[in-house]
């Protein structure tokens, strides 16, 4: 347990903790936050935290908003919070109109015995209100804890590449301009080390001018972060004297968005040389893409993280689904033949398969005891993985290519002195490519080729994610399989011209190119984590290229007619 845990909630006045959700990075959460997260009983937090903090609660966790987001399920016009569940599927309770402000909702919230956790952007200590919160649980007798989070003033900078301190040990003075006196600006121009600035875009020319005329130089440079830690973040350098200059030109002001907090850096710190060796973030080779997976949502798991490594934002579009065979009794047969001895090898071509085998198992009260005697084989390394998972390991998996062909060439051919059973059980998709079973029986096995699932075309995705498929929102689309070529374009239309297409081999890219596609990136060898790399590799030599020549680095998308006029007003 962890030393800052504390006893149960009391049945009359609950327990509230205080979070800090961070500047944005839903992965700066804490391991305490995340702990505390997993057993509340209510959030409550603004629109933006919300959407940090809820992948950690538990499903049926009460939500109260506390800011007036147009998709809250508040009556339109009353401005009243309501409770909603994270799942989605109860009715909203609604809180009373009375308790409007934040401290009576977590006071509302706390009532009965209650687990609330009070979620606020960056750090509690630093937000305007947690403390008059705070001072209101304790006049109530409700127990309370505080849990840091990372200051946006922190967390933001050391995203954008710029450091706050040095070996020299400057002085480092934090400033909130909305806040701000007279005598605060006084100090920190004529300070010379390093200032970070909490403004607002549409007031960052201002602020800057109240340091010139506080003593700064104008020429003293400045660093400005949009959306920091997340991948919308943006960064701009010039000086004090010419960032509001550098903004118009960027077309990012004058902008309906102006009011959006960034953090601002004065300091040789915050200089463009210096950013051009220290921008880790925002110089990933997928920084910012929308990239399109168009597979199941549990194979699009682990190559959404890959992509999320990249700098991307991976948008899961599931083109098939996966459903029981029509006659299961094959089915049924074949696992009561794996109990009974019938079969000496099983080959396990896909993730798919190994959940249809395991889910029989469950159905039958076996587990993976079932498989003693019985040599497993397995294309793939998220099939092994998932084999693992449910007790079992390979004892074969292609040493060279992930594949059906790569399987043959590393099997056995059935020899009757060492072999005592012929028979190999093939549980596969319905749709699946003879290839395994003539081999196979060329290498002397007799193969129970088994319908263990149907793939099937997928509904069609929302009419917004349609529409950027075909109009170019998207700046990349990684197809692992020719049925998800022809699935996508079946049910969402064929993608915008500017969308770079990766596929995972020369199949796929042949079903592509049927479909009027042009293929842009191929994975050296069929695996969708290779494919991940592949697209990230091409991510970069095209951020290089136009680096080198001089050009600002855009994404795929932004070359789509109308997209820079767009851009210039977020």
């Amino acid at each position: 347990m962890s030393p800052t845990a504390l006893p149960a909630a009391g049945p009359e006045h609950g327990h509230v903790t205080f979070l800090g959700a961070g500047p944005g990075d839903p992965g700066l959460l804490t391991l305490r936050a995340v702990e505390a997260l997993s057993s509340a009983d209510v959030l409550v937090a603004e629109h933006e935290v919300l959407d940090v903090i809820r992948t950690h609660a538990r499903q049926g966790v009460s939500v109260v908003q506390t800011d007036a987001d147009p998709s809250s399920v508040s009556p339109p016009g009353t401005g009243t919070p309501q409770l909603t569940v994270v799942d989605g599927t109860s009715t909203p309770a609604a809180v009373p109109a009375a308790a409007r402000d934040a401290a009576h909702l977590v006071m509302e919230a706390a009532r009965g015995g209650r687990r609330v956790v009070r979620a606020v952007s960056g750090d509690p200590g630093l937000d305007t209100y947690a403390a008059e919160e705070m001072l209101a649980c304790a006049a109530a007798g409700v127990p309370f804890e505080v849990v840091p989070g990372v200051a946006a003033a922190v967390g933001v900078p050391a995203y954008a590449g710029v450091p706050l301190r040095g070996a020299d040990g400057a002085d480092v003075r934090f400033v909130d301009a909305r806040t701000a006196s007279e005598r605060c600006w006084t100090e920190v121009g004529a300070s010379d080390g390093t200032v970070v600035v909490s403004t607002t875009l549409d007031s960052v020319a201002a602020a800057a001018g109240e340091l010139v005329s506080a003593g700064r130089k104008p020429d003293t440079p400045l660093s400005v972060t949009i959306a920091g830690t997340t991948t919308r973040q943006r960064t701009w350098t010039a000086t004090l004297g010419t960032i509001a200059q550098t903004l118009k030109q960027a077309k990012v002001l004058p902008s309906p968005d102006g009011g959006r907090p960034v953090i601002a850096v004065v300091g040789e710190r915050s200089s463009a040389a210096r950013r051009d060796q220290l921008s880790w973030f925002e110089s990933k080779p997928l920084f910012g893409w929308k990239v399109l997976v168009p597979r199941t949502k549990e194979q699009a798991a682990s190559l959404s993280d890959q992509l999320r490594s990249y700098g991307a934002v991976p948008h899961e579009v599931p083109t098939i689904a996966v459903e029981p065979p029509r006659t299961p009794q094959q089915m049924e047969r074949a696992v009561k033949g794996l109990v009974t001895g019938r079969y000496e090898w099983i080959a396990f071509t896909s993730v798919n398969a190994v959940k249809a085998v395991r889910e029989k198992f469950e159905e039958y009260g076996l587990d993976a005891r079932a498989f003693a005697g019985i040599k497993v084989a397995a294309v793939g390394e998220q099939t092994a993985k998932a084999l693992v998972a449910f007790g079992v390991k390979p004892d074969l998996v292609p040493s060279g290519e992930q594949s059906a062909a790569g399987l043959l060439e590393d099997w056995p051919p059935y020899d009757p002195v060492f072999d005592p059973i012929d028979r190999v059980f093939l549980p596969r998709a319905d749709i699946a490519t003879e290839t395994l079973v003539a081999g196979l029986i060329e290498l002397g096995w007799e193969v129970d080729d088994v319908t263990a699932y149907r793939t099937v075309r997928a509904s069609p995705p929302p009419a917004d994610t349609r529409e950027a498929i075909k109009g170019g929102g998207f700046d990349a689309v990684l197809f692992t399989s020719s049925s998800t070529v022809r699935n996508l374009v079946g049910i969402a239309g064929k993608p915008h011209n500017v969308t770079v297409i990766a596929c995972i081999g020369p199949a796929t890219a042949k079903t592509a190119e049927e479909h009027g596609l042009r293929v842009d990136v191929m994975a050296p060898e069929p695996s969708v984590h290779k494919l991940a790399e592949a697209l990230a590799d091409f991510g970069m030599k095209r951020r290089v290229a136009a680096v080198e020549a001089g050009d600002p680095v855009t994404r795929p998308s932004e070359r789509r007619p109308g997209a820079r006029r767009r851009r210039s007003t977020t």
